[in-house]
């Protein structure tokens, strides 16, 4: 009976010493495998934020490129309507707000909008935009340079003139005031700390200010230069601080991202959890046998439905997943959020999902949340603007399926993506379509839709201008000296209508400006006098003087007259006006055109 009893005690310590172990091995392996989970979704994250800031520096090249599609330089040293052209970039741009350069091939300045504060041709910080620039990249990024305690990146992009580069355009940032600062400042977290890096180590944006223009840990340094990318580095500072950092390298100008934190922080919770287990399984296999089984049942069981939910729910998903409640409550939302709309993760639990959405997009979400609800196999696809972390609406595309009936879920899942960019492309080509290129006014699509709107309610006065000895400039100057000659004269006329008034250029050389609710000839007929005064005046095209007039007819359209009526009545009257100068005489007992 003993011996009996001794070979149960046995037999009990070895199935209790196997449970035991079987338990730490399976442990240990969903430690592993959280571990590559963990690695994988970081290193997503940092390649995603890394295209983001190669994307924003890309923008920055690209204002550069407009401005010289829609500007003429004439790369003289000093001169001064470069100087005036560089200076009114500048100020308007959000990017390049610090100043402009025009610089020779070589470096040398030959224009400046800033009379000081420049980085000196020789300065190191120049040679990575060049050397992109001269292997034939479109555009060229520095590394970080220091003036006056002030840290600057230039942007560079070339001058074209006849086929080939001529000049350089440099555009220059401070950057603790750019867009990737401000961008790298929402993802400001106790825990890790974010940074853009130029070539040399230098961080040139960083959501910890304090740190901004210092160097990189050489650790870091050292893998940069390997070129790696989503590239995990652990290493140990000066302290004594075992540290993990994410490298994606390889962005314009050989910048990199840089994500960073103790490695205490970044294992986290995930081996705090482990431990409690293991603690647990050790308790539960002093009870006995019975609950260690019960136990890695249970273990098994939470596994098995935590997979089937990772599956439902990033399946499809692009961008950021969240799942709702039936009453639009939002019960999961996936670590992305704090990439795509800069909340922290599980803030957003618990909030009602139409109080992130715009106020005119809330009704129309309601009604389809509804609708979803009420078919089970329903798949909506909608497009609706939602409130980030700093106050800002941004697009996003939903697509949304009802797996109420999914045990797993339990909820609606919605897939979102950002196309906020997509978005403003689509709103600038409508914008395009409604206005010249040339000037920037409303083309005559535009101008017709408003004299349409306009005469609905109210009447209209309707001045046809077109411009005398136009085209003898253009054929002695070049199209060209034409083309700027007609920007000029645009914004002459701009100055001279009302706030409320329509100037469109609708050919040539031909503007039409609406005057609503306009009656009688006085304000008509003052406004035709200050239009010819505007234009009398001489224009400097090419370095020349030129003098052109302007014939001015004038319609007074009544409400609800026909629209292409008014105009053809602006355009005969015009005709009356140029004909009586070309023929004097042939004015007497003629009545005024421009009435």
């Amino acid at each position: 009976m003993r011996l009996r009893n001794w070979i149960a005690v046995v037999v009990g310590v070895v199935l209790l010493a196997a449970a035991g172990t079987i338990g730490f091995l399976v442990n240990r392996s969903a430690l592993r495998a959280a571990d590559e989970v963990h690695m994988a979704d970081s290193r997503a994250l940092a390649v995603n934020n890394g295209t983001l800031v190669g994307r924003l520096q890309l923008l920055s090249a690209g204002e550069l490129g407009d401005f010289l599609t829609g500007n003429t330089l004439h790369l003289g040293r000093d001169n001064a309507t470069d100087r005036a052209t560089l200076r009114a970039f500048a100020a308007k741009s959000s990017t390049f707000g610090y100043g402009a350069l025009l610089v020779t091939l070589d470096g040398q300045v030959l224009t400046s909008s800033r009379a000081t504060g420049v980085p000196a041709a020789d300065n190191a910080g120049w040679k990575p935009l060049f050397t992109m620039l001269t292997s034939g990249e479109r555009a060229g990024f520095s590394s970080i340079m220091v003036v006056d305690g002030t840290y600057l990146e230039a942007v560079g992009v070339p001058v074209v003139v006849g086929g080939a580069p001529a000049a350089v355009l440099v555009g220059l940032n401070n950057v603790a005031t750019t867009d990737l600062q401000q961008y790298t400042v929402t993802l400001s977290s106790e825990v890790h700390q974010t940074a853009v890096v130029d070539s040399t180590g230098t961080i040139a944006a960083t959501n910890r200010v304090r740190e901004l223009g210092t160097q990189i840990d050489p650790a870091i340094r050292r893998a940069l230069a390997a070129q790696l990318t989503g590239g995990f580095v652990e290493y140990t500072t000066v302290a004594g601080t075992q540290m993990v950092a994410i490298t994606v390298g390889g962005l314009p100008g050989g910048w990199s991202y840089v994500r960073t934190q103790t490695k205490k922080s970044f294992d986290g919770a995930v081996h705090t959890k482990s431990q409690t287990l293991n603690m647990t399984m050790g308790a539960m296999l002093l009870i006995g046998v019975l609950a260690m089984f019960l136990l890695g049942w249970r273990t098994q069981m939470q596994r098995r439905r935590a997979d089937e939910r990772f599956q439902a729910l990033f399946q499809h998903a692009p961008d950021l997943v969240s799942v709702l409640g039936a009453n639009g409550d939002i019960e999961y939302s996936s670590p992305s959020a704090a990439a795509v709309l800069g909340y922290d993760e599980g803030v957003l639990v618990g909030t009602s999902v139409f109080a992130l959405v715009h106020p005119d997009d809330q009704q129309r979400m309601r009604d389809q949340f509804g609708r979803l609800l009420t078919n089970r196999d329903e798949l909506l696809r909608l497009q609706c603007r939602v409130r980030s972390a700093a106050g800002e609406y941004r697009w996003f595309e939903f697509t949304a399926s009802n797996q109420m009936h999914n045990q797993a879920l339990h909820g609606i899942v919605i897939n979102a993506r950002d196309i906020s960019e997509n978005r403003a492309f689509q709103e600038r080509l409508a914008h395009e379509a409604q206005h010249d290129a040339l000037t920037g006014l409303p083309n005559r699509r535009r101008m017709q839709d408003a004299l349409g709107s306009s005469l609905r309610e109210q009447p209209v006065a309707v001045l046809f201008v077109d411009l005398d000895g136009f085209k003898p400039v253009n054929d002695a100057y070049g199209h060209e000296a034409g083309d700027e000659l007609l920007r000029q004269v645009a914004a002459r006329l701009s100055a001279c209508v009302r706030e409320w008034d329509v100037l469109a250029r609708v050919g040539g050389d031909e503007f039409v400006i609406l005057m609503p609710g306009v009656l009688g000839p006085a304000d008509s007929d003052a406004m035709t006098a200050r239009i010819r005064d505007a234009i009398a005046h001489p224009f400097v095209v090419g370095g020349a003087q030129v003098r052109i007039g302007a014939s001015v007819g004038v319609h007074l359209a009544a409400g609800a007259t026909d629209p292409d009526e008014a105009l053809r009545a602006a355009d005969h009257a015009m005709y009356a006006v140029k004909h009586a100068r070309s023929y004097p005489q042939a004015r007497a007992g003629r009545h005024r055109a421009a009435d």
